[in-house]
């Protein structure tokens, strides 16, 4: 159902390049054609999709606070829409994307982009309203996920403050997913794009994602982010279709994204504007984690895999590591105080600790999600390396002094070896691409802790159904197989 924007437009909303950006973002993510989708962003698509859903399915047992939401949602009843990953059973479909979103994150195991979490704000949306619809193809669906990425990496790109997530104190997922969120269910509604304009109001007035959710200790807050997007987005597309009236110019207006939440008033219109329907600029950004812990711990990881691999280290050889990092930055951040770092209580915070993970990764070869289990906190071996782990701030020597730089990792050994490793780039970044048969693995050990266990056929035959999606009848089948 489209609704009339004949609103006229503030003239002193936005300068002369961004006016018109909502309306002409909306008309894209209702028009995009799949065969106009290069075949590396549907490939793409396909594979962020897969690691969406098992991430989402491993947190059922992973997480504590999986349970209580997905009891909370339970507790409401209601029409048996949607399935919740993981838990199985059906719920409304707005109430399905908030625990499918909140799920998708809880592991910090998903996929990354600039300062976003693409999958967890797109993927459950679609697969919810697809099955509330009573199925939609595979075309239909992949479709409707990159339309919404890409509005989502559109605007993420295009705020010219260095840093802003931290500066401005915003997670950018949760921040820009009702938006992203509210085209994917639109797009699979068939609303066009004077509705999806629409949609992007009611969204907007439900927007936020502060990141005082994770200022010291990482609370349950931190996880839900796409939870709640999610939801708003469904909530904003299936008010559109009844008539509700939303914002307008909820981008480039005086009270809008830009202005009323980054702070900023020149953002890069061009990265917006410019190729819609032919440059995909996710493709640029997009990251898969091969270690389930924050983005910021992967240089690390990746530096001290290497260092391990190259000199045949052993515990028993290490006396001590420094992560090297300018002061004040994430690296820097995740490491210190380095006493409480070294022993997290919680999986989310061993997640987020430095020491801890780069001591798993030392010990083991690798980090898996069985490395932060309650068991696994307690791990002398790991904990032994933690308390060998410090920080120092890096020197004008280091290439340091306020000058962005990758982590540096320091090792000396125990007999007398001074060894260092800095890292140009991490497995899963747009320069070092993972195989599909990693994303597959991955995806089969996150389903290995769903609380409903899946069979191992249901499991071969979902990488199956999504490797060939475009070529799939009905998309939701994924979801009979999961549930």
């Amino acid at each position: 159902m489209a609704t009339s924007l004949t609103t006229k437009p503030d003239e002193t909303s936005a300068d002369s390049a961004g006016r018109g950006a909502t309306r002409m973002l909306a008309a894209h993510a209702a028009t995009l054609a799949y065969d106009a989708i290069p075949a590396q962003v549907i490939s793409l698509t396909k594979q962020y999709l897969l690691d969406t859903l098992g991430v989402a399915i491993g947190a059922s047992s992973l997480a504590p606070e999986a349970k209580i939401i997905d009891e909370y949602v339970r507790d409401f009843g209601g029409r048996a829409e949607s399935t919740v990953l993981g838990f199985g059973g059906k719920a409304p479909a707005a109430w399905a994307a908030f625990v499918n979103g909140s799920l998708g994150h809880m592991l910090d195991y998903d996929d990354v982009g600039d300062h976003c979490h693409y999958g967890i704000a797109t993927v459950p949306v679609a697969f919810a309203i697809a099955e509330k619809r009573g199925g939609a193809s595979g075309r239909d669906l992949l479709a409707a996920i990159v339309a919404g990425t890409d509005v989502h990496a559109r605007l993420a790109q295009s705020i010219d403050i260095p840093d802003w997530t931290m500066s401005e104190g915003w997670f950018a997922t949760q921040l820009l997913g009702g938006l992203s969120g509210a085209a994917v269910a639109a797009r699979l509604m068939g609303l066009d794009g004077e509705a999806i304009e629409n949609a992007f109001g009611i969204a907007y007035t439900q927007m936020g994602g502060s990141r005082q959710m994770a200022v010291n200790v990482a609370t349950h807050l931190r996880s839900m982010q796409a939870g709640f997007s999610g939801q708003a987005a469904i909530l904003s597309a299936e008010l559109t279709a009844r008539g509700i009236v939303g914002s307008k110019e909820v981008i480039e207006g005086r009270y809008g994204l830009f202005r009323n939440y980054v702070r900023t008033s020149t953002p890069r219109w061009s990265v917006i504007l410019d190729g819609l329907g032919s440059r995909f600029p996710v493709v640029d950004t997009h990251c898969f984690k091969v270690w389930p812990a924050c983005a910021v711990t992967r240089p690390t990881n990746a530096a001290m895999l290497e260092l391990r691999r190259k000199h045949s280290l052993r515990p028993e050889d290490i006396a001590s590591i420094t992560v090297v990092s300018n002061e004040g930055d994430k690296t820097h951040l995740l490491s210190v105080p380095v006493e409480l770092k070294r022993r997290p209580r919680t999986s989310i915070d061993a997640k987020y600790s430095v020491p801890f993970t780069l001591a798993a990764m030392m010990v083991h070869g690798d980090v898996r999600l069985r490395h932060y289990t309650p068991e696994a906190l307690d791990d002398p071996a790991v904990l032994d390396m933690a308390d060998r782990i410090d920080f120092r701030a890096a020197s004008a020597a280091d290439g340091g002094a306020k000058v962005k730089m990758t982590p540096i990792v320091e090792v000396k050994t125990r007999d007398g070896r001074a060894l260092a490793h800095q890292v140009p780039g991490v497995p899963g970044d747009p320069n070092n691409p993972v195989s599909q048969a990693l994303l597959e693995e991955k995806f089969r050990d996150c389903v290995s802790f769903a609380v409903n266990p899946v069979s191992k056929r249901n499991v071969e035959k979902v990488i199956e159904l999504v490797a060939d999606l475009e070529n799939v009848p009905d998309a939701t089948d994924v979801m009979r197989l999961l549930a």
